[in-house]
């Protein structure tokens, strides 16, 4: 349990859900927990500036793209602070939260939430929050601003679920949101505006100083139309543990932004902790209680599945919170059993407010929804004497290894494009629904995720439905300062480790999209969706009624299709296959990947004699309409 000091907590969290009770008990007010904080000397002060440049100067690969678009100079602000504290002495330096606020600053300025200052002890694994949840309804003249969610056990006069708030701490709601939005990073206007309003009721104090603010006052209207105040304190507490990271080379794959993940981890803790309650019984080895109208997934942290009934029909919906799981195999392997429990007419899959994780989880899931073959996007290192050493240094980066030692003639400012996932593994199991797909993304869907959303767009998957008009726009691996030093025992090494639990991670290679984009960059771009929504009232208060609505509409005006291999019969050297088939006018079947014949077929069951199959170990079944392939089938023999 967590102890942050003097037993300051509200009573309301004395009696929030049984589940995080005990954790949420433990949380202190602003003002107390800062009491205790900072120690940094001015040596360690240094030597955090000191590393800071060391990545930017030689690992950042968007250094030059943010210094164009965003205007700004990161490295010659780190020179500038070091120049400060060589002036400084123990007895003048400066305030602790004044440093970190300068450092905070530098990485805030190129607006990429991969390449972050984590701040140290006391302030890491903390958050701040109040007791509820505010988010934008866009569906009138004007945006409002709603209370969605509220901490159980928490009260105050006409204090409600769908009250609107006209003002913060005296400054119209609206002007707090872009006042927000401005000290946080965001790499397009749309992802901005959405860290904006998330920041007003909770802030990870590891990405971000504490609020200015010990307390705010929130100016409401209730839902009788009565103006109210409230005026509520910041807690700390520190926040639910992550999920358990990837090892070996996995590790090394990740695209996450860690702000979101640690924001999604309280939003679990303050408003779904049956979420939690259904975690501790798997990891107790117990079977978790459902939620009203979910199935039971083994990784409830993870994916939320259930059916939904929509006006234009009942579907499957299927909610990826995060990618960051050590497996990805494990993960392909739920995704795939919670999709085949699902209605198979049509799938609505929502990865809203997912901030990434594990690359390799969220490019090897997108086979199971097209017959076209995955081509995992590509990744290049900037080309710089520092990023050459690491690459010389571990095997599994030698693919870009050439292509680097030959920048020294060609003066190529990057490395070759080279996938982070095999491809093999990316078209191992190939598709298993068959159904139409919607993917609703918004504008903290992030790095692995702006990844998912762009494989899908670029494969020709299904429609993208956004909730904003781009994804967060994080298009890059991202790697952490000690992983850096872990992995990588180079000689003379620049790196060095960090004081009191200091972090700092940076985007080590960009992500370039494929098919008809071929080349794009996803950094600053991110996804635009094929189709737009704008969220409404009940959208924010009953269950995104309005979001499914406009999913199920999209559904429905698409085919559903069949393809299911029935048996696979070998005799005097052949193979007989019976399918069933639907919305499939011919079959291709490829034995071993080698084209064996092709025959037309209508709906229904069919049966196909396919030569030369002595010794074979595969069959895939390619399905198409009208001379387009639709669906295909992997099977082993």
């Amino acid at each position: 349990m967590n102890t942050l000091g003097p037993d300051t907590s509200p009573g309301y969290l004395k009696r929030s859900a049984e589940p995080v009770r005990e954790h949420l008990s433990a949380a202190t007010q602003l003002q107390t927990f800062l009491a205790g904080a900072g120690d940094l000397t001015l040596d360690q002060r240094r030597l955090l500036v000191d590393q800071a440049l060391v990545l930017m100067e030689g690992n950042y690969v968007h250094l030059p793209l943010k210094i164009a678009m965003h205007a700004v100079n990161p490295v010659q602000r780190l020179r500038l602070i070091r120049r400060e504290l060589e002036r400084q002495t123990p007895e003048t330096m400066g305030p602790e939260w004044v440093f970190h606020a300068q450092m905070a600053q530098v990485f805030h300025s190129v607006r990429d939430l991969h390449t972050n200052y984590r701040l140290p002890d006391p302030f890491a694994k903390k958050i701040a929050f109040l007791p509820f949840r505010v988010e934008e309804a866009a569906d009138g003249p004007k945006p409002r601003f709603l209370v969605t969610r509220i901490t159980e056990g928490f009260s105050a006069p006409g204090f409600e679920r769908g009250v609107e708030i006209t003002h913060w701490s005296g400054i119209p709601i609206e002007q707090a949101v872009e006042l927000n939005a401005a000290r946080f990073a965001g790499s397009n206007a749309a992802a901005r505006r959405s860290r904006g309003v998330q920041s007003l009721t909770v802030r990870s104090l590891s990405a971000h100083l504490p609020p200015f603010e010990e307390w705010v006052t929130v100016s409401y209207t209730d839902t009788d139309g009565v103006a109210r105040e409230l005026r509520e304190h910041w807690q700390v507490v520190e926040n639910l543990p992550p999920m358990p990271a990837p090892s070996g080379d996995a590790a090394l794959v990740m695209g996450v932004d860690d702000e979101s993940e640690e924001i999604g981890r309280a939003n679990v803790m303050l408003f779904a902790p049956h979420v939690v309650a259904q975690q501790q019984a798997v990891e107790a080895g117990q079977s978790p209680v459902a939620a009203g109208g979910e199935i039971l997934s083994t990784m409830p942290q993870v994916f939320t599945a259930r059916t939904v009934d929509t006006p234009s029909g009942t579907f499957g919906h299927l909610r990826i919170h995060t990618f960051s799981v050590q497996d990805a195999e494990a993960f392909v392997e739920e995704f795939l059993r919670l999709i085949g429990e699902l209605p198979q007419n049509g799938l609505i899959l929502d990865v809203r407010d997912n901030g990434g994780g594990l690359i390799w989880a969220s490019e090897f899931a997108l086979q199971a929804l097209t017959p076209r073959r995955i081509t995992p996007e590509p990744f290049q290192f900037i080309n710089t004497p520092l990023n050459l050493r690491l690459c010389r240094a571990h095997a599994s980066l030698r693919p870009w290894l050439e292509s680097m030692e030959q920048a020294v003639e060609l003066g190529a400012a990057f490395s070759a494009a080279v996938p982070l996932s095999p491809e093999d593994r990316a078209n191992a199991i190939g598709q298993r629904y068959f159904g139409p797909v919607v993917l609703i993304t918004n504008a903290r869907c992030y790095s692995a995720t702006d990844m998912f959303a762009a494989g899908f767009q670029d494969h020709r998957i299904g429609t993208v439905l956004g909730a904003d008009d781009n994804t967060g726009a994080g298009g890059a691996n991202v790697w952490a300062h000690a992983d850096i030093i872990n992995f990588f025992p180079i000689p003379d090494t620049p790196y060095r480790p960090l004081p009191n639990g200091a972090g700092m991670r940076v985007s080590i290679r960009r992500s370039l999209r494929v098919g008809d984009r071929a080349g794009t960059p996803l950094e600053d771009l991110g996804v635009v969706p094929d189709e737009r929504h704008r969220m409404t009232r009940r959208d924010l208060l009953e269950g995104n009624a309005d979001l499914l609505a406009r999913a199920g509409a999209l559904l429905k005006t698409q085919p559903v299709r069949e393809l299911t291999v029935t048996d696979a019969t070998r005799a005097n050297g052949s193979l007989r296959l019976k399918l069933r088939t639907a919305n499939v006018d011919r079959v291709d079947v490829y034995l071993d990947r080698r084209p064996r014949t092709s025959e037309d077929v209508s709906d229904g069951q069919v049966e196909v004699t396919v030569p030369g199959a002595t010794g074979a170990q595969s069959v895939r079944v390619d399905g198409f309409a009208a001379g387009e392939l639709v669906a295909g089938r992997t099977e082993q023999l």
